[in-house]
């Protein structure tokens, strides 16, 4: 942060205006000329709180993706197929035993599980082939898919909030005030509270796990020189195996996730994948910071552009990825080597 500062001085001031400017209209008041020219405070925080918390069901994703594409080099284009198959998995055992926990713990052990074939099953042998791998894991993606749709039709499907999770909850953001001067504050799903608080302990659980254990230390030796790792006689495909299957049950966890606040349906898949790799090109490649930067910004881009700007929503996160590439190629955060 101080390199960046002491190199671009005059995007640092501008970046933290901006900020503050943020900032300000989070916490002030807004006056009747400020809701004609923005609209209404409650729509404009509504749309800030959703963009975080959408944001949070992004990292979740993409730091799976970001462990098996960013950081082991396996290009894993099925990755939305599995955050598909994990949602629907936990719909299934959630309706099963009627606990919303059983089921997002039984979605990312069997997505694990399924991210263990398919290391060994496939990315084992096409170490390096990048274009193979792309291949074949589009054809896996559309099999499952058509699996998925075989098995669960094409139904919308909701996961079941439970019930300590339901109801909104206060926040400290006045919205508007009454004739008698009286604030009303902001109330919010507490559901989404809870997925954006988890997101955060998982965020800095797995940077403490890749930087701060011998575990992380290990997985990047491996990838850095996978050769000279074996030869000190450390298990290196067990490692990969581990890595892999954790990323991928990090997307099943993330289907039950998505399942509960949004919905699981046909094509759900192919838009988290987009979604996904979009949030790592944005953060950068191998960064849990940078998953977690570009997530964010995806989110809100997606939030605010559907409620100021519906017509180019959907090409405003991509606006976001050509000017991150052109800027920055190797992305916002992206890990030195």
């Amino acid at each position: 942060m101080g390199d960046f500062i002491g190199r671009r001085p005059i995007w640092s001031l501008v970046i933290l205006l901006a900020a503050g400017f943020f900032l300000w209209l989070v916490f002030a008041v807004w006056t009747p000329g400020m809701e004609a020219m923005l609209g209404r405070k409650r729509v404009f925080l509504s749309a800030l709180f959703n963009g975080i918390t959408l944001g949070a069901l992004y990292f979740l994703v993409a730091s799976g993706f970001t462990l098996i594409f960013g950081l082991m080099r396996n290009v894993n284009l099925a990755h939305g197929s599995l955050y598909l198959f994990g949602g629907y998995i936990g719909y299934s055992i959630g309706n099963l035993t009627g606990s919303w926990l059983i089921a997002l713990i039984a979605a990312f052990i069997v997505v694990a599980l399924a991210g263990v074939l398919m290391q060994v099953l496939l990315f084992r042998w096409m170490e390096g082939q990048d274009l193979r791998q792309t291949l074949v894991t589009i054809g896996l993606s559309i099999i499952v898919a058509d699996l998925l749709l075989w098995s669960y039709g094409g139904d919308t499907f909701q996961v079941t909030t439970p019930d300590w999770l339901t109801g909104p909850v206060q926040l400290p953001f006045i919205v508007a005030l009454r004739s008698n001067g009286e604030a009303i504050m902001m109330t919010y799903p507490l559901v989404r509270i809870a997925i954006l608080v988890g997101a955060i302990i998982l965020g800095v659980a797995m940077w403490l796990a890749l930087n701060r254990t011998r575990v992380g230390m290990l997985v990047r030796a491996g990838v850095d020189d996978r050769d000279m790792l074996s030869a000190t006689g450390v298990r290196v495909q067990l490692v990969f195996v581990s890595v892999f299957a954790f990323g991928a049950g990090l997307a099943g966890l993330a289907g039950v996730v998505g399942g509960t606040f949004q919905s699981l349906q046909p094509g759900e898949d192919t838009k988290i994948l987009l979604s996904s790799l979009v949030v790592v090109i944005v953060g950068g490649m191998g960064s849990i910071p940078g998953a977690a930067m570009g997530a964010l910004i995806v989110g809100l881009a997606e939030q605010f552009g559907s409620v100021y700007m519906p017509t180019y929503a959907v090409m405003l996160t991509f606006i976001i990825m050509v000017v991150v590439l052109a800027i920055r190629p190797q992305g916002l955060a992206a890990v030195r080597r």
